[in-house]
């Protein structure tokens, strides 16, 4: 359903008993709200939870900001690598406020939050700068973006911010399913059915490569957030692939050493992803960092 959040429409899908605990998730650069496995959603349900998943600005359903036009990524990533400004229609920090708009939207004033790489990167902002409205966080796959941190090969970078050359059903599966090769979870490859049903169902819902370029020059322009970390006080879960090549495992322990009482989950052949067997033990880490505000 669309609602209006920090005064923009943005589409949500509520799952889960009305008055159970709200879990806000918050997905990654480019993916909907549908880029949440409706298996991890059923069993945060099933444990009573009400499980919010919206369309972040600029993806999905949700509003699109296509007058401010593509930006050229390889020239804001050369300002960024640089250390000059980049150039961005909008910051994190827009879309953090789109985030905790959806809760005011609901009438939610406290929920747990969990994020996924660009997500885990927009409730880092929420967490520091409303902690009254944050029960617990979990961030998955995600960075503080300080600067001296591991970064993906280049190789890897190439990869994601490359396109698909023509805009239809069966170009976007191939290049998805390449993309997917790269960065995904080389302990657990998926199950070539079930992710062409998912990239079938994303394509047919919305395909909007420039909202994610976008959304990628926000990444890039919101640099460094190791100054708001030391400010988060949730109970906080740090949950990583031992085998991340999008996002290298010392991001993990940058954020664990930045977060105060932080812990981390790091699992073995996980890689830029949320592989099906493991949706139980990240559902589960979930629900265990829910738990420590109880």
């Amino acid at each position: 359903m669309q609602i209006i959040a920090n005064g923009l429409q943005i589409e949500v899908d509520i799952q889960g008993p009305e008055h159970g605990e709200p879990i806000l998730l918050i997905m990654g650069l480019g993916m909907q709200l549908i880029g949440w496995p409706d298996e991890l959603v059923q069993m945060l349900v099933q444990r009573g939870f009400r499980v919010i998943r919206h369309d972040n600005r600029d993806v999905g359903l949700s509003q699109g900001f296509d007058e401010h036009g593509v930006p050229n990524v390889m020239v804001e990533a050369l300002r960024h690598r640089l250390r000059m400004r980049v150039r961005a229609p909008y910051q994190l920090a827009d879309m953090a406020a789109d985030a905790l708009g959806v809760l005011d939207a609901l009438g939610i004033e406290h929920a747990h939050l969990v994020g996924a790489s660009m997500g885990g990167m927009i409730a880092q902002h929420i967490a520091a700068k409303h902690p009254r409205r944050v029960k617990s966080l979990t961030l998955i796959m995600t960075s503080s973006g300080a600067r001296h941190l591991k970064q993906a090969h280049p190789k890897v970078l190439r990869v994601l911010m490359s396109r698909p050359q023509k805009p239809e059903l069966q170009t976007y599966m191939a290049h998805m399913t390449h993309v997917l090769s790269v960065i995904g979870s080389p302990g657990y490859p998926p199950d070539p059915q079930r992710l062409r049903q998912r990239l079938e169902a994303s394509f047919q819902r919305a395909y909007r490569p420039a909202g994610t370029a976008r959304q990628l020059v926000a990444v890039a322009a919101d640099g460094d957030r190791s100054p708001l970390l030391q400010r988060i006080v949730a109970p906080t879960r740090v949950i990583h692939g031992e085998a991340d090549p999008l996002v290298p495992l010392p991001a993990a322990h940058d954020l664990v050493q930045k977060i105060p009482g932080a812990v981390a989950d790091i699992v073995p052949g996980m890689g830029h992803d949320l592989p099906l067997p493991l949706l139980p033990r990240i559902a589960e880490g979930i629900v265990q960092n829910a738990g420590r505000t109880r």
